[in-house]
């Protein structure tokens, strides 16, 4: 399935002074695949080393770090020469392998000329273990597949360009935003984990069959990120981290709105009421990357992150596929849209994980009093305030105070409804399905 982050590799392959590539992200991502394709397709040849399934290839890397030796070796272990200025070398799960990590300095020292990608899960967790090589490597994130991928992924590549061509003087069809609203709903029971979507598309033709099938695959992975906080984190941490963890998507019940409240955590683990004891196990589902940690503020002013308390934030699942299964939703609810406020907690997540796959950027979210904007987007020295509507009634009084009080240049919702950007009146309305092409203007 193509990628939008093989042109980034490409680009990267392309720099003068490039440096060994980490490619980071959480499990299931595509990792492996995307720079095994990235080798087919843009080298003549590319090398593979696994460093969890391959031991002899970690022992290399225990003498010196002298990068022509340690690619000889490798060569002679994989029985194939690494031309160091034409073929791609491949460092996979390089967490399990701390020398190989600090073997990168050396690459980018001496030998600048090879094209050397890494990947590892959980790194996150790993890289504060060794002597890392500061400086001397580039990073890229690999996320959940975007909307836009799975329409990709598809084959519905008249709503991708559809999508792409639009601009802020576009409005949309009633026929075309009906078929993407059908689109979205089937990625909100998906989500952008490429296996999932793959295990959607080989059987989309009996949809029911499709979906179960998805569903199943969901909670198949659901139980490899267990096993991973098991392995990873010890046993009374894990218990810990693995109740925060379920407790987040549980935490939707106690929305009476639809809008997606501070995370609480009392009732998760008895005697354990205060962040300060749970501190540790957010920063570990933040470096595992299982969690997306939005700040609350309660006054707006650039820079946003001054105003943050370490303790008051929402929390939202990386995947919406993921919070789906493990909300226990039965895909014919989300089909149907029928499933009650926790639409409002998935347009959320949605918005959230789209928002993160197009740029990167730091989200905050404003609440003052029992005034609330789900999320504040900074962009070119300027503030944005983003409310999202999981369905078609757009009202919002948080909105008009938001905008009396701190007089955006403009401001967004995100719903049900279609397009509708209003220059005049500085009012900017997107479907929800178009977060990853926002803003248009």
């Amino acid at each position: 399935m193509k990628r939008l982050i093989l042109q980034d590799l490409r680009n990267w392959k392309r720099q003068k002074n490039r440096k060994p590539l980490i490619l980071k992200g959480v499990r299931q991502t595509g990792k492996t695949y995307i720079l095994k394709y990235f080798g087919q397709t843009d080298f003549p040849a590319y090398h593979y080393i696994n460093f969890e399934r391959n031991q002899n290839a970690a022992s290399l890397f225990s003498g010196d770090f002298d990068p022509k030796r340690i690619l000889r070796d490798l060569g002679f272990l994989l029985d194939s020469k690494i031309d160091e200025k034409k073929d791609l070398l491949i460092f996979d799960e390089i967490q399990a392998c701390p020398q190989a990590l600090t073997s990168l300095k050396y690459f980018a020292e001496q030998l600048p000329e090879l094209a050397l990608c890494c990947a590892g899960s959980l790194l996150g967790l790993h890289l504060g273990e060794t002597s890392f090589p500061v400086g001397k490597v580039d990073f890229f994130h690999m996320r959940p597949m975007c909307f836009a991928e799975f329409l990709e992924a598809n084959e519905d590549q008249t709503s991708l360009a559809y999508l792409n061509e639009c601009t802020e003087l576009n409005s949309i069809s009633s026929v075309m935003h009906a078929h993407l609203w059908k689109q979205f709903q089937l990625y909100l029971i998906t989500g952008g984990l490429p296996e999932v979507v793959r295990t959607f598309l080989e059987s989309k033709n009996d949809l029911f069959a499709a979906l179960t099938l998805v569903r199943k695959k969901q909670n198949d992975i659901v139980y490899g990120y267990y096993a991973d906080i098991a392995k990873h984190a010890g046993k009374v941490n894990a218990m810990h981290i693995d109740r925060v963890w379920q407790a987040i998507p549980s935490q939707l019940a106690q929305s009476q709105d639809g809008s997606t409240k501070r995370f609480q955590f009392k009732g998760i683990i008895p005697g354990i009421d205060r962040y300060q004891r749970l501190a540790n196990v957010f920063d570990w589902l933040l470096a595992a990357e299982l969690i997306i940690k939005v700040p609350i503020v309660s006054h707006v002013e650039l820079p946003l992150k001054a105003y943050t308390e370490e303790s008051h934030f929402k929390l939202y699942m990386f995947d919406v596929g993921i919070l789906g299964a493990m909300s226990d939703l039965s895909p014919k609810a989300i089909l149907d849209y029928n499933y009650g406020t926790y639409k409002g907690y998935f347009a959320e997540n949605f918005i959230a994980q789209e928002f993160l796959a197009r740029s990167d950027i730091k989200l905050y979210s404003w609440h003052e009093n029992r005034a609330e904007i789900e999320f504040l987007y900074a962009m070119d020295n300027q503030i944005i305030p983003i409310e999202v509507k999981s369905g078609n009634i757009t009202r919002s009084q948080s909105l008009n105070k938001y905008v009396e009080k701190y007089h955006p240049p403009y401001r967004v919702v995100f719903s049900a409804k279609g397009l509708n950007i209003d220059l005049v009146n500085q009012y900017h309305h997107y479907p929800l399905y178009m977060a990853y092409w926002f803003p248009l203007i």
